[in-house]
């Protein structure tokens, strides 16, 4: 895994973690459906993926893949209903959705909605906590 090490940019972050906040609140309005399960899993894979790209924005590192900025995510300390380390099972689902044509389920989507209901937002507030706390 390559890392390119940056300048620390607060701003972009903080910009990354309200594109992120927009994207996911819009995807959870969308009707479950099996036709629409397949995008709304992924936008909000995404918008997890984007708090954790913020995170590492806001530290100077930009990673050339997925897995660096899920793993910045889940070293956050936060309290939620559902075990935050369900979002690598969400990264997961959704790269065997992008590469292998797997079509998802409504209860798959589901849970993937209960995961981003229960834990975006108090990953969202610990992650905007983190980065304003920048210098």
């Amino acid at each position: 895994m390559i890392m390119r090490y940056k300048r620390p940019d607060k701003k972009n972050a903080l910009s990354i973690v309200n594109a992120a906040k927009k994207d996911v609140k819009y995807n959870l309005s969308l009707k479950p459906t099996e036709e629409s399960a397949s995008t709304i899993i992924r936008s909000i894979y995404e918008g997890f993926r984007m708090l954790g790209d913020a995170l590492l924005v806001a530290k100077g590192i930009e990673a050339a893949d997925h897995i660096e900025p899920i793993k910045e995510l889940l070293k956050l300390k936060v309290v939620t209903k559902r075990p935050i380390n369900l979002i690598d099972n969400l990264r997961q689902l959704r790269h065997n959705i992008n590469y292998y044509g797997y079509s998802p389920n409504l209860l798959e989507l589901e849970d993937v909605r209960s995961l981003a209901e229960t834990c975006f937002e108090p990953l969202l507030k610990a992650a905007t906590e983190e980065i304003n706390s920048k210098e």
